[in-house]
């Protein structure tokens, strides 16, 4: 690890893990291949992450466009989950970190769901690192089913503000991202947290997420450091704060 001063690094870093197919294609390989390397990057980062002291990882894992997939590309997905649920759950669960699952749970196969409560249920009472896995999740569908739970509460029109609204919003539990990360190439956020996003530091890198590793968060990291985060007002607050 670099030497980064752990009073500068971001609470709660989000990343868009793109590049997985393209990896694969350079290769001359089945993109499922590329996934199951994205899934090693992911435990790799974790580590990261946990050697940082970060506090919260958030990943985008499976959109709720990526249903317009390959069939056999789609139930390959839902396949590594399962496989990297069994493989992967006690190493993290020793290693501190808590897992949450974000996102429409109705889409998906039984079999998934009750994986998803056993890496929830068996991990709920770790504090090192909380790792928010979206998968089915879209940043719109997250706004339309909070305001769908706030009306379900019977929260009057004239008191729904955005601070109450928040509250129902699925990672309410979380601060919201210091620094998003997006892989691959592209400069774009994909329908991911844009209700949390607002404030957030962007940095995108052309590293297929297969090849990100420990150098790689550190130069995002890097790059948020040298940010003045100015929340809309005309004050920075310093980076080092890290809220």
């Amino acid at each position: 690890m670099q030497n980064l001063d752990k009073a500068a690094v971001p609470r709660h870093v989000a990343i868009v893990m793109d590049g997985n197919g393209r990896w694969a294609k350079k290769r001359f390989l089945p993109r499922f291949f590329g996934h199951k390397q994205g899934v090693d990057a992911l435990v790799r980062i974790v580590q990261a992450c946990l050697d940082r002291e970060i506090e919260y990882l958030t990943v985008f894992a499976f959109s709720s466009e990526n249903w317009k997939r390959p069939s056999d590309e789609v139930s390959g997905l839902m396949g590594l989950v399962l496989a990297a649920v069994s493989r992967y759950l006690a190493r993290l669960g020793d290693m501190g970190v808590r897992i949450r699952i974000v996102g429409d749970r109705e889409a998906v196969s039984d079999k998934l769901r009750a994986a998803w409560n056993e890496a929830e249920s068996s991990t709920e009472h770790n504090t090192r690192l909380t790792l928010n896995v979206a998968f089915n999740y879209g940043g719109r569908w997250d706004i339309v089913q909070a305001c769908r739970k706030a009306i379900a509460a019977g929260v009057p029109a004239d008191a729904l503000t955005e601070a109450k609204l928040s509250e129902f919003m699925a990672m309410s539990y979380a601060p919201d991202p210091d620094l998003f990360i997006r892989t691959g190439g592209e400069i774009r956020i994909s329908n991911f947290l844009l209700w949390q996003a607002a404030y957030t530091e962007f940095v995108f890198s052309d590293c297929l997420w297969p090849e990100f590793g420990e150098a790689e968060l550190d130069a995002a990291i890097q790059a948020f450091r040298t940010r003045d985060r100015r929340f809309g007002g005309v004050n920075p607050q310093p980076v080092a704060q890290g809220a």
